[in-house]
């Protein structure tokens, strides 16, 4: 496999119908955990960025308002192709996910009584959960070399998980407080 942390080794920006298409089988491959498919098509298949590019869009859409994948496929469409290639984009992560929750969502009012789709649903929910937390470890691979970016990741987990505070303080705090360290650091 390639050393995909090399940036010399990323490939050339994708063309619309290529953004469309891989954001579509991302969509439809990934209901329940399209993080970490996006996450693996962006770096490791396609090359479009390098592990600390993608953390870095990451970070930025995960401050912004709304689905981190989202914010995500707009931003690398718009990179590439401006306002077609965000809607390029987000069009081919949606289309599949829009049709499979209205079909899901007819099964489960139909048939929400029943025990095994009432448990079925239940389990999706812990198989969510572990591709989440398989992603998180998967994005802070690269700050592993990174004492004080460590520290900061740790004391998010602390703020967030353990003691439950709300997003929007912890990070109005450690952003600048990340940034502070990195100056340092750099």
């Amino acid at each position: 496999m390639p050393d995909d942390s090399s940036e010399s080794s990323l490939s050339a920006p994708p063309r619309l119908g290529a953004l469309f298409g891989n954001f579509f089988m991302v969509g439809v491959l990934g209901f329940g955990g399209v993080l970490p498919l996006a996450r693996r098509m962006i770096v490791e298949q396609r090359r479009w960025l390098s592990p600390a590019e993608f953390n870095d869009v990451l970070s930025l859409c995960q401050f912004l308002p709304g689905a981190n994948i989202v914010n995500v496929s707009v931003s690398l469409g718009g990179r590439w192709h401006g306002p077609l290639g965000a809607l390029a984009a987000i069009a081919g992560l949606l289309a599949a996910p829009i049709g499979i929750v209205i079909a899901l969502g007819a099964v489960y009012l139909r048939y929400r009584d029943v025990a095994p789709v009432a448990h079925g649903f239940a389990g999706l929910a812990a198989a969510a959960s572990g591709l989440v937390l398989a992603t998180a470890l998967r994005i802070a691979s690269p700050l592993r070399t990174r004492p004080r970016a460590m520290l900061v990741a740790a004391v998010a987990l602390g703020a967030l998980a353990l003691l439950r505070l709300p997003m929007l303080p912890v990070l109005l705090v450690l952003v600048p407080a990340s940034i502070a360290l990195n100056r340092r650091e750099a």
